[in-house]
């Protein structure tokens, strides 16, 4: 994988990974310049979060909605990037990028894990767009998801990305029947993915699946660790961490 990915592979493993950037309340918002900013600042990787605008541009963002960062009605999919851009987070005097104007701020500081925030039944537009931007991207990255036909998506197409597959334990999915539920909490869909790496929530961690997979090849990354308690419980059985609210103590087990 190292001569596959070069430099994007070996900071796959470390420095560890900050959560929509390095924010906190009373600093840079979430998912910010600011906060991209301050995790580069402290030499840490990044994971940003990416949706699609009405007009079709990937902008940086979290939520379904846009109240609880802006004050604001509707949806990221209901404006244009031009109005995104002008809508401040929490008050601050920081506005929604664009996933452009975020690889731009970030240039070669930092491993970048662009996490699409693809609905189901709805891939293609988002993965196009993410695609043609991060091309054009000097630094290390890479693109991690939920939907296993996101990657998929990536796979047939564009092979070269680095990728990895988010998941959880599925105990509370409410767009999901039963049956796949305990399919996904199985990692069954990684069939579907075919991804280079796993980025798993604490609910799966640690556990003979993940263990398993990781025998086989395919890295194991923690989400989200927000204690240095949390990051010794699991560690061992993990590559390296995303973490947010805390300074963790080092990266990855040796």
């Amino acid at each position: 994988m190292k001569d596959r990915f070069g430099e994007a592979w070996e900071r796959l493993f470390d420095p560890p990974v900050a959560h929509r950037g390095l924010w906190s309340p009373d600093g840079a918002p979430e998912n910010s310049l600011g906060a991209f900013q301050a995790a580069c600042a402290a030499g840490y990787g990044i994971e940003l979060d990416v949706q699609l605008s009405a007009d079709g541009e990937a902008i940086v963002f979290h939520d379904d909605d846009l109240e609880r960062m802006t004050g604001q009605p509707g949806r990221i999919a209901d404006h244009t990037a031009a109005d995104l851009g002008q809508m401040r987070l929490k008050g601050s005097d920081e506005r929604i990028p664009t996933l452009v104007e975020a690889l731009v701020e970030v240039g070669h500081r930092a491993m970048v894990h662009v996490e699409l925030k693809t609905p189901y039944g709805q891939v293609g537009p988002l993965e196009q767009r993410t695609h043609e931007v991060i091309i054009d991207h000097n630094g290390p990255i890479c693109l991690i998801g939920f939907n296993p036909y996101s990657h998929a998506w990536f796979a047939e197409r564009f092979p070269g990305v680095l990728r990895g597959l988010d998941s959880y334990s599925y105990k509370r999915a409410p767009h999901m029947d039963e049956e796949q539920r305990a399919s996904f909490a199985r990692l069954e869909h990684v069939t579907i993915a075919k991804p280079h790496f796993l980025a798993l929530g604490l609910d799966m961690l640690p556990s003979h699946i993940a263990k398993g997979f990781r025998v086989e090849g395919l890295p194991v990354i923690a989400w989200t660790v927000r204690n240095q308690d949390q990051w010794d419980a699991v560690r061992d059985g993990c590559d390296n961490l995303i973490f947010e609210g805390f300074t963790p103590s080092q990266g990855a087990p040796a």
